[in-house]
């Protein structure tokens, strides 16, 4: 990923909390049959291994499982949210003419190792435990005791749970950090206008910091 110093995130916690809190990926391979792309939500175990675990599970029909071998290097990329930044938003485009558009965006790169986890405990584990987290604002939370446990147990043999230890983490936060702050606050409040809250925040915090 291409990466300019004023864009880089590297601290850990904050790549972290942008994976919790995204947790939908698109896991990259390159098994047997070449490069492939599964959309799948992830489960991050921050306290694992030095930059954390990733977990997931996929349909037993679904390829991926039989195509990578255990410790084949792969890439999840998580997003947060991206944006078309028009230049009739910045203040100093009315002055000098000198912006041109661009796109705003906010990304983390997890490369790992991944390993098949072909075992009814483990895939258990993991269902149970991203049914709590993304069952917790429902008023009457479902959870896998609410089925019958012979509907669990044959669901469950039809999924293949995968690991991934990360090995490396790069952040990419792109939000006019190159501009001027007034040029980051006009864009981040247009964005806001829009209906964009997730960049525009995110731009009007930028802002403050150079203001």
């Amino acid at each position: 990923m291409y990466l300019p110093a004023h864009f880089d995130e590297s601290r850990k916690d904050v790549m972290h909390a942008l994976i919790a809190g995204n947790p939908f990926g698109s896991l990259i391979s390159h098994g047997k049959s070449g490069l492939d792309a599964n959309h799948i939500p992830f489960e991050l175990a921050s306290n694992e291994g030095d930059l954390g675990v990733l977990h997931a599970h996929v349909a037993r029909s679904n390829p991926l499982w039989q195509d990578v071998v255990d410790g084949d290097e792969v890439l999840v990329i998580f997003r947060a949210g991206d944006a078309y930044i028009s230049p009739t938003w910045y203040p100093s485009k009315h002055e000098a003419h000198k912006q041109v558009p661009t796109w705003n965006y906010v990304v983390v790169h997890a490369h790992g190792r991944i390993t098949i986890r072909d075992d009814e405990k483990y895939v258990r584990s993991v269902v149970a435990r991203l049914t709590r987290t993304h069952e917790a604002t429902e008023p009457q939370p479902w959870k896998m005791g609410d089925a019958p446990r012979d509907y669990i147990d044959t669901m469950l043999k039809s999924i293949v749970g995968l690991q991934i230890d990360i090995t490396r983490l790069t952040g990419k936060s792109k939000l006019g950090q190159n501009k001027e702050a007034r040029d980051i606050r006009g864009a981040g409040e247009a964005l806001k206008a829009r209906g964009n809250d997730r960049i525009g925040d995110a731009m009007l915090e930028r802002a403050a910091e150079k203001e």
